[in-house]
This record gives C-alpha cells, sequence and structure tokens, in this order.
C-alpha cells in the first residue's frame, strides 16, 4: 500500500552499500523507520530528501508494518545550519531529543511543529542560540508530560519564589524549608521566571517572540537543560559536542 506523508529526519543510519535507514518523524504516524533504497548513489533522485534535518514529502510502501521510500521531495532542508557548525550541532541536538520523546506510529502534530518552529527560529529567523535552546527544552519537557508547576512557592504560595525544584518541577522560596523541599534547587531571578511561564503557555506560532538580556538567558538555558535532563534520565552526546564548542 503507498502513502503520501511529510516529516523531518531525525537520525541517518548507515545500511548495506547505497541504502539507508532513515528515523523520519512525521505528521500521521508519529516517528517511524523507513528504508531509503539506493540514496547514497550520486543518481538518486530522493538522496537531498534524505538527509538529516531536512523536511520533506515522502511516498511511503508499507508492507507488514515495514515501510520503504518509493519517492521523496525536500519541502525544506534548512541549509544554513549545514554551513555552520555551532548551528548543526544544536540543531542536531534538537533532533535527538525529539527522537528521544517522540513515540513509534503515535502522531504528536505538536512535537513536530516544536521542531520545525525551533529550526525556523535558528535558520531562518537568526534567533538568539540560547533563546531558541531554552525555549525548545522546556516547552519539549511540556508536551512530554513534563508540565512543571510554575504558578507559586509550593510550600507558601508565594507568587514570587527565588528557587525552581528541577527534581519535582516546583518553584519554592529559598527561606521555605520543610519536608517538601527535598532536592535540586536552582536559582530563578524574576525576569526568568516570567520567560519560563510565557514559554509554558504561549501559542506556538508565538514561542520565540520574547527577548531576555544575555545574563537572563544564560541561567534561563541552564535551568531548562538541568530539568530536561531530569525528567528524561538521560544525557545527550549532540549537546556535549555543542557545549564542546564553547570551552
Amino acid at each position: 500500500m503507498y502513502e503520501k506523508t511529510e516529516g523531518i529526519v531525525l537520525r541517518e543510519t548507515e545500511y548495506k552499500d547505497a541504502d539507508k535507514l532513515l528515523t523520519v518523524l512525521t505528521r500521521e504516524h508519529g516517528k517511524i523507520t523507513v528504508k531509503a533504497r539506493g540514496v547514497k548513489s550520486g543518481r538518486s533522485r530522493s538522496k537531498a530528501a534524505c538527509q538529516l534535518l531536512t523536511y520533506s514529502e515522502f511516498t511511503l510502501l508499507e508492507k507488514q508494518g515495514r515501510y520503504v521510500i518509493t519517492e521523496a521531495v525536500p519541502k525544506e532542508m534548512f541549509s544554513e545550519l549545514r554551513t555552520d557548525i555551532e548551528l548543526l550541532y544544536l540543531a542536531s541536538y534538537f533532533a535527538q531529543v525529539t527522537e528521544a520523546v517522540a513515540q513509534e506510529e503515535d502522531a504528536s502534530p505538536e512535537l513536530l511543529s516544536l521542531l520545525l518552529n525551533a529550526l525556523y527560529a535558528l535558520a531562518k529567523l537568526k534567533k538568539p542560540q540560547k533563546l531558541v535552546k531554552a525555549v525548545f527544552e522546556l516547552r519539549l519537557a511540556c508536551i512530554a508530560g513534563f508540565l512543571p508547576d510554575l504558578r507559586g512557592c509550593a510550600v507558601c504560595g508565594s507568587p514570587s519564589p527565588d528557587r525552581f525544584n528541577i527534581t519535582q518541577g516546583v518553584l519554592q522560596c529559598a527561606s521555605c524549608g520543610n519536608e517538601s523541599t527535598t532536592g535540586i534547587r536552582m536559582p530563578v531571578s524574576p525576569g526568568t521566571l516570567e520567560a519560563m511561564r510565557y514559554i509554558a503557555s504561549a501559542d506556538a506560532k508565538r514561542l520565540f517572540s520574547f527577548t531576555l538580556s544575555d545574563a537572563a538567558l544564560t541561567e534561563l538555558n541552564g535551568l531548562t537543560e538541568s530539568y530536561l535532563s531530569m525528567r528524561l534520565e538521560r544525557g545527550f552526546f549532540t549537546l556535549d559536542l555543542y557545549k564542546s564548542l564553547f570551552l
């Protein structure tokens, strides 16, 4: 059975001499694995569409739950990401995290939209890398079911707490201390807290439409990165590669 679907390539794996196995996040089927026959050949018409981080329209042949690409046409290649090593590593991190969160054969248009919008913000809008990274991490955590409670201090109810407990996903005041304050607590300034609240609740089309000072963006990045890593209980080698550029 043949069908068409749009999706973005999250990972590519060498397979045989001229083939590849691709992990693709699609609109209709969520994350799927597809075989791209002959795509490593210079004569392949589908070669460009089957590259990492390319958003393409795929024509698939499905047989017994397995997919083979019969045709692929690129819709957006985000070429700007491929000429800047920092952007490429950061975008690859986004793809690896998305693959870790996405479910096989479980459509998640919100997750696909987040990834595409983040790549567009980096490649086309030239948004600050720290801003895009922080927005992507926190919003992805929310989509994955780890929405933090950002209403106020979980202990006293203050609307202006100064700590974020990344273990529990709640806000707390530094001065509040009882049995409920266990876990790793990180400082959060008022501006950073407002940014977190915005990211968690904003319309998808407006996610990247705010500004912060560089100091606040640095603080926000530390919080979102630590929170996502804590919730997913794992690290990502692509993030390590990206951060190695700044050492």
